[in-house]
């Protein structure tokens, strides 16, 4: 018998890329101040999110974030992921240890949750030196997960088959499911390490209404208008079905979701929390069985 974990909000990441610029092409909000992300931080607090995840590479978000963790005296309790900066030299020891040490103090934290590497290509670097580096960061205490962020199947299973690495963060929603459909997360659990889904939303993408896609995508101009028609058949919403799906078909994993406003934190854990038609991943399965790489990826918009 297989074992499939039930799914709870607590297997919800808050992402917080927009903290440090604005992120995401439905961002109408722009990007938010103190005071409105620790009005974020504390809703998603109060739903019970206790994991957040940021990078060097993004803007300010770590002081922002560590700031408002410190003004709402949950910092002890909370599990945070940063991700090194891409630019810094990984097979530098010093500089990696002072570029942990320096999240650590914008994050006023002792120690991560995890740190991960922000781009496939490092993995080249694994065997040249760098898994030693980062296991002597977790000898040290100051961290106790090592993962990577991949943006292609393949490098995904290269991730899951090194050793020392523990956490994978992915892209994945209802439009891309190549990472799926590649066996990604079976493996994942053979080797019991965790995946980290993000772009649930395809950086609002699948949450526009028909007529919002700006005109750089017309080539996506017809996605909203058939994940409406989607949704009216199943009668739910936009962001029931783009959560709904992956809290069906991929019940382990974690889920990066980033918000502009702190109402968005409510929708999005009330659409988790909800029961789904039997038929949804069939129908989504259905609906977008091939999808055009340039809606994909957003790296060609």
């Amino acid at each position: 018998m297989t074992f499939i974990k039930t799914s709870t909000i607590q297997d919800l990441v808050l992402g917080t890329a927009q903290f440090g610029f604005k992120y995401g092409i439905a961002n109408n909000a722009g990007q938010p101040d103190q005071a409105l992300a620790t009005e974020i931080i504390s809703e998603a607090w109060k739903n019970g999110i206790r994991e957040f995840d940021t990078a060097q590479g993004y803007g300010t978000s770590e002081e922002v974030l560590g700031k408002a963790l410190a003004e709402l005296k949950i910092s002890k309790n909370a599990k945070i992921i940063t991700k090194f900066h891409p630019d810094l030299n990984h097979l530098d020891a010093d500089v990696l240890e002072k570029s942990l040490d320096q999240s650590l103090r914008k994050l006023v934290i002792n120690r991560l949750y995890g740190i991960m590497l922000h781009r496939e290509k490092m993995l080249s670097l694994w065997r040249k030196g760098l898994a030693k580096i980062l296991s002597r960061l977790v000898l040290s205490g100051k961290v106790l997960r090592i993962g990577v962020s991949v943006y292609s199947p393949e490098k995904a299973i290269e991730a899951l088959n090194t050793e020392g690495l523990d956490m994978v963060q992915v892209p994945t929603n209802i439009l891309d499911r190549r990472f799926e459909k590649a066996g990604v997360f079976e493996l994942a659990r053979e080797k019991k390490k965790q995946i980290y889904i993000r772009s649930v939303f395809l950086q609002g993408l699948i949450l526009m209404n028909p007529g919002e896609v700006p005109d750089r995508l017309s080539f996506a101009r017809h996605i909203p208008g058939t994940i409406e028609s989607l949704a009216n058949l199943l009668n739910m919403t936009r962001r029931d079905i783009a959560l709904g799906y992956i809290k069906e078909a991929i019940p382990n994993a974690k889920v990066i979701l980033g918000v502009d406003l702190p109402s968005q934190v409510a929708e999005n854990c009330h659409s988790w929390r909800r029961s789904n038609t039997a038929s949804l991943v069939s129908h989504v399965k259905d609906f977008f069985a091939e999808v055009d790489e340039r809606i994909l990826n957003p790296a060609l918009w």
